[in-house]
């Protein structure tokens, strides 16, 4: 073999040498830029856990201390309710000992409107007997 054919395989050689060391030091480079990109996730993730913590706890501080005047409000207004006719309508139902013949009929109405009992258009004060004229069967 001529010289100059040593020369050149030996160049080849080199410059194989020399990449293969290139993409062994460029795959070091990379495992360590995964490493620091791992470390700066992890750091990242627990300082947002953190501060998620943080700010559910100052969220629930601040709800419980918006909401708690209004339940006060709300519960001594019960307390004061309890003695005062309210002024809107409510329910009341026919039973035996009121409005016995009312039980199941289509008209009745039972709002209390101010204190007042509205029985039913027909009847307002409702029926005495125990069976209506006008009692139809309630609509299910």
């Amino acid at each position: 073999m001529e010289q100059w054919q040593k020369d050149l395989i030996g160049m080849i050689e080199a410059v194989t040498d020399e990449v293969g060391q290139f993409f062994l030091e460029i795959n070091d480079m990379v495992d360590a830029f995964f490493e620091i990109t791992e470390e700066i996730t992890e750091e990242v993730q627990n300082a947002l856990v953190a501060d998620i913590d943080t700010f559910a706890t100052l969220h629930e501080q601040f709800l419980q201390d918006l909401t708690e005047p209004f339940l006060e409000i709300y519960w001594e207004l019960g307390d004061i309710s309890e003695d005062i006719d309210p002024g809107f309508p409510y329910t009341v139902e026919a039973t035996l000992e009121k409005n016995a013949a009312c039980i199941g009929c289509g008209h009745y109405h039972g709002q209390v409107y101010s204190g007042n009992l509205l029985v039913c258009a027909m009847h307002p004060h409702g029926w005495d007997d125990e069976s209506c004229p006008d009692w139809e069967k309630e609509i299910e």
